[in-house]
């Protein structure tokens, strides 16, 4: 298990594609409702503290965590057609505007270095509804999929998921805001404190929430 852990974080284990905004003030579109536009830019400890809050709230638990989940369901059943649906309906959440094009391309990057793998004929097949622009390669089902191709357990997948976009984050504002190993360590646990409540619906302990559609 641990092996194939690893090696799945080589393969997916890029920063969090939103992470390039922190620092840098948002552009939200004047349409969206305030509780999907993300707060303004990351400029002190609390404003740091802000940010991680929202998207725990608003991205991480209502839209990543079931996306990870019906795509890691999708693999195991080998049903693209339905991957394929799941990508372009994401497409159309407007909570994914921020970090859309960012996490387009890590998923892509990623869906690559798969390539290589033997008898990943849903991996192969799924790159090229990308490549040929039918797919999008979103970065959530990406990370899915590897959980399935490596058969990780869902709940750790998620778990670590989190808290590897958390810790980046954090690490991504802690140069320019000079944050100190204690700060960013109190931020951290705050961020994470009581995940294993967010990750019931998930897992199977509740009814996953359902992506929002703009219709």
């Amino acid at each position: 298990m641990q092996v194939a852990s690893q090696a799945a974080e080589r393969l997916v284990g890029d920063p969090h594609p939103l992470a390039v905004r922190i620092g840098a003030p948002f552009s939200t579109d004047r349409g969206l409702a305030n509780a999907v536009a993300p707060p303004p830019g990351v400029v002190d400890v609390a404003s740091l503290a802000g940010f991680l809050g929202w998207y725990r709230r608003e991205l991480l638990v209502p839209v990543e965590f079931p996306a990870i989940r019906r795509a890691w369901d999708h693999h195991a059943r080998y049903e693209l057609r339905e991957l394929i649906d799941l990508d372009l309906r994401l497409a159309q959440d407007p909570r994914v505007c921020p970090f859309a094009a960012a996490s387009r391309a890590v998923g892509r990057s990623q869906l690559r270095r798969l390539l290589p793998m033997r008898d990943q004929r849903l991996v192969r097949r799924y790159y090229e509804a990308v490549d040929c622009g039918r797919a999008n390669g979103w970065h959530v089902l990406v990370y899915g999929v590897v959980l399935g191709l490596f058969s990780l357990p869902l709940r750790q997948g998620l778990q670590h998921y989190a808290r590897q976009a958390v810790a980046g984050f954090i690490e991504r504002a802690a140069g320019p805001l000079r944050l100190r190993v204690a700060t960013c360590d109190r931020l951290f646990e705050e961020a994470t404190v009581d995940l294993g409540t967010d990750l019931e619906a998930p897992c199977g302990g509740g009814r996953a929430p359902n992506l929002l559609i703009c219709r």
